[in-house]
């Protein structure tokens, strides 16, 4: 039988029915106190009919604040609100996976408790502009987290994936992308540290490691995935050697028995991919889900060559909550609006039209 998009696959605890996966997608939403509401819950249950839904990152702590109108993992009335989105998509045959947040010093000290400055592993500010509730403005030079305060930050992790388990929740994914706090530990470009979470590839990966266990230590690891971006400099980002220092990550990983692997192939700034991806799939050595300006063809492609197990798709995602259908009867696209990506109401979120509509 020929492997395609449409092919079954076992992820963990999990039998997907297609490899379509609904990537994790930003869009600015939540209620008052970071809190998923009735809008939300429309919005994943529509697109159930993904092989597996990552929702948009989700803080796992009020330090881990960095975008208006994100939602949390870290309050009960955030578990409350995802335990109507889960029991949505579920009703509707779905799986759903919840991204777990940290941005780091991707904030402001608007956003953070006591208007305090934003975390990271080294005090070096970012270039660019934190959106805020006042506009942009721009980033400030954040604290370098003292030694002694890791281990809270990696207890975060832990509790925030309790908290994700009993919302009923199929599994979570660990944000260690885009420039956000696990990516700056990870890249020498903003971990200048000297002590035992910087220098080497071992040192600089060791945040990870101790966030993967944690996390898997409460939900199995078997229901946990991580997200990498080896050479995406989206939030400032970089690295003296990417292949290198990811091909390092992907092997740690291996380790843990993961449900997936999700990588950013490329850089969503410029488009541009110049690594090896296949090294770091061989790596891992497990289920591997690919992202990064993938369409059909191009998906359909990388499955049948067994080059990747799953492909996420994002901005179609956006317009297309019937995304797996449309691409079944290789019908007509809806084209997104960028103006009604982040915020807003219903308006660019809810309301793209399905096939039969």
């Amino acid at each position: 039988m020929n492997t395609d998009l449409f092919s079954p696959l076992t992820v963990g605890r999990l039998v997907l029915p297609n490899r379509i996966v609904m990537a994790p997608l930003t869009r600015n939403r939540a209620a008052e106190g970071n809190v998923p509401q009735a809008m939300n819950v429309e919005y994943y249950r529509q697109r159930a009919t993904a092989g597996l839904i990552i929702t948009e990152a989700t803080q796992i702590s009020p330090q881990g604040v960095g975008y208006p109108a994100t939602p949390g993992i870290h309050s009960e009335a955030q578990v409350e609100g995802w335990q109507a989105v889960t029991g949505a998509v579920h009703e509707q045959g779905g799986r759903i996976y919840l991204q777990l947040w940290h941005v780091g010093r991707i904030s402001h000290p608007s956003l953070q408790p006591d208007n305090a400055l934003p975390l990271a592993p080294s005090a070096i500010r970012p270039a660019g502009e934190a959106v805020t509730y006042e506009g942009l403005q721009a980033f400030v030079t954040p604290r370098a987290l003292g030694r002694d305060e890791i281990p809270v930050i990696v207890e975060q992790y832990a509790q925030a994936t309790r908290n994700a388990l009993r919302a009923g929740f199929d599994g979570v994914e660990i944000h260690a992308a885009n420039g956000y706090l696990i990516d700056q530990f990870l890249r020498d470009g903003s971990n200048q540290r000297t002590d035992a979470y910087g220098g080497t590839l071992e040192k600089r990966a060791r945040f990870l490691k101790e966030v993967t266990a944690a996390v898997c230590a409460e939900a199995g690891a078997d229901r946990v995935g991580v997200r990498l971006s080896p050479e995406n400099s989206f939030n400032d980002m970089r690295d003296g050697d990417p292949q290198a220092t990811f091909d390092h990550v992907a092997g740690l990983l291996a380790g843990f028995g993961l449900a997936y692997l999700h990588v950013v192939e490329g850089d969503m700034m410029t488009g541009e991919s110049t690594l090896d991806y296949g090294r770091i799939r061989a790596a891992f050595g497990g289920n591997y889900l690919a992202n990064c300006n993938y369409d059909l063809a191009r998906a359909q492609q990388a499955i049948q060559s067994g080059a990747v197990d799953m492909v996420s798709f994002g901005t179609l995602y956006i317009a297309n909550p019937d995304l797996v259908e449309r691409f079944r009867q290789g019908a007509t696209l809806n084209a997104p609006d960028p103006e009604t990506f982040y915020g807003g109401d219903e308006h660019g979120y809810t309301d793209y039209p399905a096939l039969d509509q």
